[in-house]
């Protein structure tokens, strides 16, 4: 943690000062600059914080979906079989896994904008070694050190918004982490289709490279910098994040009683996690987490174009490229409906969907293994394929999706949040990973009975939001 018992006159005598602090700029005549004009509008100057971090979750979603468009001239190039390669889209999880484990540590002990600039760095290195890959080791190593940064920005992103964000805007602003992520897998399908594996890993640096300079012109977490007993900074911060006209005592003082309370012991252990009032929230960010993966997502979204040729559809690049957009689309009608609707009732819908969704393909599948390529039905059945991998994504992106990682950053109590989050991201990856190394493999033992397993997940999903998952929409942090 990045702080111990409280000590010193002020309960501050032992905190620890950031390691890399960034951002100040805007302290340095904040009300008379003309660059500061445009931060008088809180909500100007919440949403540009947002889209900056937002470019790490881009970056998370093109490593999720470069593996897709890729698949066939990789494996041409470099001579991988089917195992080789699964072993490579798998790697990202694993790397992604050490991020996990080390993230809540180092987003505590530098700052959530310290903790995305760190992790930029191997998510660079990893696209240029993968650029000039010559054998399976380089992609390999490439792919673990994308994975580790990717790691380290999926449990800071949802952190820094939920903390940055006003209470009634704080569900549409953390979908926009999803769509970020949505948007990233789009392009890497767009990109897929008209560039080589190695012009699109190049293009990969982008997003990190714009977030490394956009970070100095965004302020810190004002919750983080409360914590690290920077009370100057922090009111300054969220001065800037709620507008210069803004009166923002109420939250201050909010915000300050919420850190005194968690500071009364900050020093937390697994054995701390036994009682109710932190394993209960555990249980419900850690299940959230698992059973986003378990439903197949990134089975579908690593290897769909592999899924529309054993369809049967000719334009499986189109129809991935397709799939990307559609996706996008849903997560922005999410972002809209989230502080309307509230986050449990969107769960239930999109679990129930997904499930339905995922029996149809399992049927389309089902059917066309015991009919003739040649037959009408079995070119229905590869509309009905297509239709039900379109009507999953969808209700993945309406709910499971960009909900999960809002819960877990609304629900887990401050003072074992960095512990707590830093289990449930590395749950979702180690899930994530199982589920993308067993992708490749189990379509190829059967389509239909792979999507009846997710499809069974899904359904359980339904049942486990329904009598644990409480509603979180309005909640003070």
């Amino acid at each position: 943690m990045s702080f111990r018992e409280e000590g010193g006159d002020d309960g501050r005598g032992d905190l620890k000062k950031p390691f890399l602090h960034t951002g100040s700029w805007y302290r340095m005549s904040s009300r008379q600059s003309s660059t500061s004009q445009a931060f008088r509008d809180g909500s100007v100057s919440v949403v540009l914080c947002v889209l900056i971090v937002c470019l790490g979750s881009m970056q998370s979603g093109f490593t999720c979906g470069y593996s897709s468009p890729t698949q066939s001239g990789i494996t041409s190039d470099l001579k991988l079989t089917t195992s080789e390669f699964s072993i490579f889209g798998a790697l990202a999880n694993v790397g992604a896994m050490l991020g996990a484990i080390a993230s809540g540590q180092i987003a505590e002990y530098i700052g959530r904008k310290g903790s995305l600039m760190i992790a930029s760095i191997p998510n660079i290195i990893g696209w240029l070694t993968i650029t000039f890959a010559k054998d399976a080791s380089f992609l390999y190593m490439g792919r673990l050190l994308e994975g580790f940064g990717v790691g380290i920005i999926s449990y800071t992103v949802p952190v820094y918004i939920a903390e940055i964000s006003a209470q009634n805007m704080r569900g549409r602003l953390g979908s926009v982490n999803q769509l970020a992520i949505t948007t990233g897998i789009m392009l890497a399908y767009l990109l897929g289709m008209f560039t080589s594996w190695r012009v699109l890993a190049g293009l990969g640096i982008l997003p990190c490279t714009i977030l490394i300079p956009g970070l100095f012109f965004i302020p810190e977490s004002p919750r983080w910098l409360a914590k690290m007993g920077m009370m100057e900074d922090f009111e300054t911060s969220l001065q800037v994040l709620r507008g210069f006209d803004t009166d923002i005592s109420v939250e201050v003082n909010e915000i300050k009683r919420a850190v005194a309370s968690a500071s009364k012991r900050t020093t937390m252990q697994f054995s701390d996690l036994k009682r109710k009032r932190y394993w209960y929230p555990l249980l419900i960010g850690v299940g959230l987490l698992v059973l986003q993966q378990l439903s197949g997502i990134n089975g579908v979204l690593f290897y769909s174009t592999n899924i529309f040729q054993s369809a049967g559809i000719s334009s499986s690049s189109i129809a991935t490229f397709g799939l990307g957009a559609i996706q996008v689309v849903a997560t922005g009608v999410t972002t809209w409906l989230l502080d309307k609707a509230g986050r449990r009732l969107l769960l239930i819908i999109s679990s129930s969907g997904m499930t339905v969704s995922l029996f149809l393909v399992a049927v389309a599948f089902y059917v066309e293994g015991i009919v003739s390529e040649d037959s009408h039905l079995y070119s229905i059945m590869a509309i009905l394929s297509l239709v039900g991998v379109v009507a999953f994504v969808i209700s993945y992106s309406f709910g499971l999706g960009a909900i999960p990682w809002l819960i877990m950053s609304e629900i887990l109590p401050v003072n074992i949040k960095s512990l707590a989050g830093s289990i449930a991201t590395l749950a979702n990856w180690l899930t994530s990973f199982v589920i993308t190394m067993t992708a490749n493999l189990l379509l190829t033992w059967s389509g239909g009975g792979t999507f009846t397993i997710y499809a069974i997940v899904a359904a359980f999903t339904v049942f486990f939001v329904s009598w644990w998952v409480p509603e979180t929409k309005g909640r003070s942090l």
